[in-house]
Order: structure tokens, then sequence, then C-alpha cells
């Protein structure tokens, strides 16, 4: 059979005017850090500098945390909620009214494909916005009370693998709930969130409620140890999910981590095999693997393993590698040389342990960081790529027998984020997903999100949850 030719489908970047600097966003303007180094974001596909950015020393957060505690107690804590509904619902138009642009900014920024920053990741910011805005008049029924209060200004620290649905999933609910806000974006992806406080500015968000403080770790924890802010919430590492932890123990502040994970994505006999085979691939090399719920250990039926794994690997082999600006490209850039680094080694380590490692045959681009799908196989549970956050487009095979020791093997981690169950039988889900110890459990499908359920793990994963009534929950004092 003859097989259509490739084509190229680059989305255009001149949709998006990218500025040459970037300040802090403070009080409803953009300013000049006072106590930084600027720093540059660059394109992880290509290496090109987009833009040079400020970086808020602790001067910097104390007047973005001052700016925020006047809003909130001048204006947003005392506002109706039926009026900061209007504010959200405003937020969540201007978010779908732009949304070409955000997606090809977070794509030149971030480095994932167009196709999952355009059909995903932006249409569920909006959806988090006008989730929300629904709530901002109704949180009495929340369940925290006849009369739930906010905590005041939340400091919010955010990750690089989804730069603005990490802010959806943190501001959106903050403000509904009626706190004001101080975000710092990761350094290697700050320009959606300046985006942001644009459209902060256009839906005339009052002074103060919005601030945006980039930067790096050093900004992360003058906002986190701040002495004015009332609620922390981070996602990210689970390393400096503990120091955040350790930094508040003892202090009035309220916290929500959402950290790593190692999630299991288990495959049964009788399990629709093309079905599943979509789901694995979608589990893992997804936004590269950058997704801390990923399914990254794949545990078959030794029954279907020989058939699972045959056409698990024709369907990576199928996989285009590339530009995350054309609409044809699956898997895009990594997002830093340092993420490339770590998931070299630790790919390294997984051979030098006695894993086989395989890769289909994909050309990578001569500029940029990138990591081609990967799978390896023979991996046992003492191997450090079963036990280790690769945080990359790499999967590790493992088998199983029976359900008990399905359920045994998904354990053995010290996380629990998330799971994945592949099997036509309800009963075995309902009981698998009793036996799991993982805060989202996944049924035949994998990397399913939506604004009205929770998100959030256990043990090492983190604490709190984001999404639907929990998620606002986290932002009233009970």
């Amino acid at each position: 059979m003859s097989r259509f030719e490739y084509a190229p489908a680059p989305e255009s970047r001149a949709i998006v005017d990218i500025k040459s600097s970037y300040g802090l966003f403070v009080n409803g303007q953009f300013v000049e850090a006072t106590d930084g180094k600027p720093f540059k974001t660059v394109s992880p596909a290509s290496e090109e500098v987009l833009a040079e950015v400020s970086e808020a020393g602790p001067a910097d957060v104390d007047k973005a945390v001052r700016a925020a505690r006047k809003a909130y107690d001048k204006v947003w804590g005392p506002m109706s909620g039926k009026d900061r509904a209007k504010y959200l619902f405003r937020i969540a138009r201007l978010i779908q009214e732009r949304a070409r642009e955000l997606a090809v900014l977070e794509s030149l920024d971030n480095g994932k494909p167009i196709r999952e920053s355009r059909d995903v990741d932006i249409p569920l910011v909006a959806a988090h916005f006008f989730y929300y805005a629904g709530w901002a008049d109704k949180l009495e029924y929340a369940g925290v009370g006849d009369d739930p209060q906010p905590w005041g200004v939340a400091g919010q620290v955010i990750p690089w693998n989804f730069p603005m649905l990490m802010l959806a999933w943190k501001i959106a609910p903050a403000l509904a709930a009626g706190n004001t806000v101080v975000l710092k974006p990761a350094e290697t992806t700050p320009l959606t969130a300046l985006a942001f406080a644009e459209i902060c500015q256009q839906a005339d968000l009052p002074p103060g409620v919005v601030n945006i403080v980039t930067g790096a770790g050093r900004t992360g924890q003058a906002l986190v140890e701040h002495p004015d802010v009332n609620k922390v919430a981070f996602t990210g590492s689970t390393a400096v999910g503990r120091a955040i932890a350790k930094s508040v123990a003892g202090t009035h502040k309220a916290v929500t981590l959402e950290l790593g994970g190692k999630a299991a994505n288990i495959v049964f006999e009788d399990a629709a095999i093309d079905q599943t085979i979509e789901g694995i691939v979608n589990g893992i090399f997804f936004n590269q693997g950058h997704v801390c719920c990923a399914g990254s250990r794949l545990l078959v039926q030794e029954s279907v393993y020989d058939e699972v794994l045959a056409r698990l690997k024709r369907r990576m082999s199928t996989l285009r590698v590339g530009d995350p600006l054309d609409k044809n490209t699956d898997i895009g850039a990594i997002n830093s040389a340092a993420q490339l680094a770590k998931i070299r080694e630790l790919s390294q380590i997984g051979e030098d342990e006695g894993a086989e490692r395989w890769s289909p045959e994909c050309e990578l681009p001569a500029h940029g960081y990138w990591f081609p799908p990967t799978i390896f196989t023979g991996v046992s549970q003492a191997h450090r790529i079963a036990r280790e956050e690769i945080f990359g487009p790499v999967l590790s095979v493992l088998t199983f027998r029976t359900p008990a020791e399905a359920v045994e093997k998904a354990n053995n981690t010290p996380f629990g984020l998330s799971a994945g169950i592949w099997t036509e039988k309800g009963s075995r889900i309902l009981w698998m997903a009793n036996q799991l110890r993982a805060g989202v459990v996944w049924a035949n499908t994998f990397n399913r999100f939506d604004p009205t359920s929770p998100f959030g793990g256990y043990k090492e994963s983190g604490y709190g949850r984001e999404g639907g009534r929990h998620g606002l929950e986290a932002y009233l004092a009970h």
C-alpha cells in the first residue's frame, strides 16, 4: 500500500508578540525588580532566547505580598461572591478569546506539542475559571460550614510542565474563595503567567488581587516563608515539597502539596488491546513524560505480555518527534538542558543495572533538547528506573500473574499519586481501585482531567486536593 508523504503543518508564531523583557506584575502593574538579577527564558526546541525576565528578590516579594494583603482587606475580601464570580467569568472568556495565542506561547516556552497546548491545556485553563466562577457565590455548600472564610493571602509556586494549567488550578479556586494571590511560575516557563497578568489587566481585576513574581528557588523560598502569607500551595518535586513542609511547620500557614509520582498502568489479559496501547502511549509520552501522574511503570499480565509489547513497539514507531509548533508532532522538546541530563543519566543507569532499552528509529533535531520515546524491559522492582521519577518519555515494563500481585507491585513505591487499570471486568476495576494506594485511579483511560474532579496524592506524592469542591475547600478556613 502507498503511504502519504509527511508534510509539515506549522502553527504561525506571528500571533504571539513576545516582548524583549518583562518586569514583575505587582499591584496591577508591571514593575522592575529592585533586588534580583534578570534571567533569560529560552525555547527548548531551538535554544533561542525568547525574552529577558526579571528576578524577584525578597524585597520584591514583600511588595507583592503587601499589595495582595491590601487588596484582600480593602477590596476582594469584602466583595460579594456574586461580584467575584463576574471577574472569574470575564477572565475565562478572555482566555478563550486569546486561546490560540496562549497555546503558541506555551509551546514556544515549554516545548510541548501545539496539539496538546491547543486541545488540552488552554481549554482546561478556561474550564477551571468557568467552573470556579460558579462556586464563588455558593461557598456555604463547599462542605466547610455555613460561613466559610478565605485564608487571606495565598502564596503559590507552580512547575514548568503545565505552566498555564497549574496557574489555573491554583488561582481560580483561590480567587473564588475570596483569597488574593502571589504566584511564582517556574523560571524556565514564565511567559504564559505574564500573559495571564495582561489578561487580569484586560478584565479590570482590582489591583493586587493577582500578583506574578518571576524567579527561581530564591524567589519561591521568599514567598513561602513570608510571614504575611496565610496559605501556601506548591506543585513540584517531592524534595522541594519536603523543604516547604519543614519551613512552614509550626506557623499559622495552611499548606497543600502536589508532588512527584511513579504511577502504575496495569494491563489485564482481558483488556481491549488497541484501546490499551493508546492509553499506555498517552500515559507516558503525553507532554514528553513531563507529567507527575505519568504511567511510567507498565504492569502487564504475563499471558498477554508478548502481544502488548509487540503492539506497543509498533505504535511507538509511528510517533513523530520534532517541532512543537508542527500540528503533526506527537513528542516535543524536553523542557531544559538540566532535565535532559537527568533523563539521560537515569536511562543509562537502567542499562547499567541490566534492563534492556529500546527506542524506535527517529531523527532528532540538531538543536534543542530532545530524547526519543524509550521503553525498558527486563525491569525488576529493585531497578532505579522502576523506583525513581524520571519525568521524561521513559517507560519501565514489568509483569504480573494475579490481581493481588499487580496490587502489591503497584503499591511498592513511596509515591501514591495515580494509577491506571485496563480490564473489561467492572468488579475487578472496583476491587483494584480500592486496593491501590493512589489519589487518582483511571479505568480504561489515562491522563483524563476535569475541573470538577479532585486531584492529589498520598505518601510522598503530597497532601491536599486540587480541582472540584475539594480544591475549593483547600482555600477556605475550616
